[in-house]
C-alpha cells in the first residue's frame, strides 16, 4: 500500500511542478483504478475499513479522467450545467450588444464603465454593481493564456429574495491588439441553511461576427472543452490581487471591497457536485518556521470551516504567485528570500514521501490522521 500511495502522490508532486508529467499522471491515476476494480478493493471490508482516505481521493480524483466529466464533478459536465443554470447565467444587462462591444476593446472600455455607472443610479444602495478593470498577475484567459486583463463586475444577491451573488468577469484585450479575447467568466456564491456557501462555475465565449455582431454560448456548448473548476477555486471565489499599477487610483478603494465581501463568504462548498473533503488536507497543514523564526501555518484559514484546504489538484502558478510576491500568508512581511523558502517548505511538507517524515498527503492517505486521533 505504500508503494502505492508513494507513486500517486510523486506523480501528483511531478505534474504540479511542471506540466510535462500531465500524461504520466494519468496513466498513474488510471493504471491504480484498475487495480482497486479488479481486486474489489473497495467491496473488501477490511481495506475499505483501514483505508478510506485513499479509497475516496481516488475516486474523487479520476472523475476529470472521464470524457464527459471535464469539470472534475461527480456528474457528467451537461448535468452540472443543466442543474445550475439558474445560478451561473450572465445577468440580461451584461448582454445587450451596446454592452458586449464597449467591454470588447481596451479603448471603448470606458464607455462600458459608463453605462455600469449609469445602471447604479438606477439602483439602490444595496444592489450596487461594484466592478473595476484590473491585470491578473499570474492567470490568462481560458481562451488566450497570454490574456491578463480583467473587467470584473460583483453583481450583488439577496438571500431573502433568493437572488443568488455573481461574479462576472470579462476577458479584456490588451491596448492596440487585433486578438480578440473571447472569455468571460461567472462565478456564483449562494448561502445555505447550514451557514456554508456553495459556489458555482461556467466559462462563456464570445462570438465575434464579420457584421459586428456579438454573440455569448457556454465554452462547453461550443465543444471547446472545460477546466476543472476546483483546480484554482478551493475558496468558490478568489481574491483579487491586481498586478502592480494597473488599478486607477479611484478605483483602488473597489478592490478592497470586493476582497472583503469575499471573506464574508464562510465555509465554501460545491453543492453536491463534490465532496471537497475527500481530497484530504492541504498545504500548510502542519505550522513551519520561516529562517526569523516566524510560525506559519496556513490552515488556520485554508480549512474547511474557513477558506478551503489548499489541497490536490491545485494550481502552481496560482500557489507560487501568491506565496512569492507576498499576498500569502497573509499579514507576514517578509523577504524575497524568506518567501521562496517558505513555498519550498510547504511543496515538500505536503508532497513529501520520506518514510521517517512522510508528507501530509501522504500521511493522511495511510490514515495516519485518523489513527493519532484514535
Amino acid at each position: 500500500m505504500k508503494k502505492t500511495v508513494n507513486a500517486l502522490v510523486s506523480s501528483a508532486r511531478a505534474l504540479y511542478e511542471r506540466d510535462s508529467a500531465q500524461r504520466a499522471y494519468e496513466r498513474m491515476i488510471d493504471s491504480t483504478v484498475r487495480f482497486v476494480d479488479k481486486c474489489r478493493l473497495a467491496e473488501d471490508a477490511r481495506f475499505s475499513s483501514r483505508y478510506p482516505e485513499f479509497l475516496g481521493y481516488l475516486e474523487t480524483l479520476a472523475l476529470d479522467r472521464k470524457p464527459d466529466h471535464e469539470l472534475g464533478f461527480n456528474v457528467p459536465d451537461q448535468v452540472y450545467f443543466e442543474q445550475t443554470r439558474q445560478y451561473v447565467e450572465i445577468p440580461d444587462f451584461l448582454r445587450t450588444p451596446e454592452f458586449l462591444r464597449a467591454v470588447s476593446h481596451a479603448a471603448t472600455l470606458p464607455d462600458a464603465k459608463a453605462m455600469l455607472r449609469r445602471l447604479n443610479s438606477r439602483r439602490l444602495p444595496e444592489q450596487q454593481l461594484i466592478f473595476f478593470s484590473y491585470e491578473s498577475r499570474h492567470l490568462g484567459t481560458p481562451d488566450n493564456p497570454n490574456s491578463f486583463r480583467r473587467l470584473l463586475i460583483v453583481v450583488p444577491g439577496d438571500t431573502a429574495a433568493k437572488v443568488p451573488e455573481k461574479w462576472v468577469q470579462f476577458g479584456i484585450p490588451d491596448p492596440g491588439s487585433r486578438s480578440s479575447v473571447r472569455n468571460i467568466s461567472v462565478v456564483t456564491v449562494v448561502p445555505a441553511a447550514d451557514g456554508t456557501t456553495n459556489a458555482y462555475f461556467k466559462d462563456y465565449f464570445r462570438t465575434f461576427s464579420r457584421n459586428g455582431a456579438i454573440t455569448i454560448k457556454g465554452r462547453w456548448e461550443l465543444g471547446e472543452g472545460d477546466d476543472n473548476c476546483t483546480q484554482c477555486h478551493k475558496s468558490g471565489m478568489l481574491p483579487i490581487f491586481p498586478e502592480a499599477g494597473s488599478v486607477s487610483r479611484d478605483e483602488q478603494p473597489l478592490v478592497e471591497k470586493v476582497n472583503q465581501r469575499f471573506l464574508n463568504y464562510s465555509r465554501p462548498r460545491f453543492d453536491r457536485y463534490l465532496d471537497a473533503s475527500k481530497l484530504g488536507p492541504g498545504l500548510g497543514s502542519n505550522v513551519l518556521l520561516t529562517s526569523s523564526g516566524k510560525k506559519v501555518m496556513c490552515a488556520e484559514c485554508h480549512q474547511p470551516n474557513k477558506l478551503g484546504s489548499l489541497n490536490w489538484p491545485m494550481d502552481r502558478v496560482l500557489i507560487s504567485s501568491f506565496v512569492k510576491d507576498g499576498q500569502m500568508p497573509l499579514g507576514f512581511q517578509l523577504t524575497p528570500a524568506e518567501r521562496s523558502r517558505l513555498y519550498r517548505q510547504l511543496i515538500q511538507d505536503y508532497f513529501g514521501i520520506d518514510e521517517a517524515k512522510p508528507g501530509i498527503l501522504k500521511s493522511w492517505l495511510l490514515g495516519a490522521n485518523r489513527s493519532a486521533a484514535n
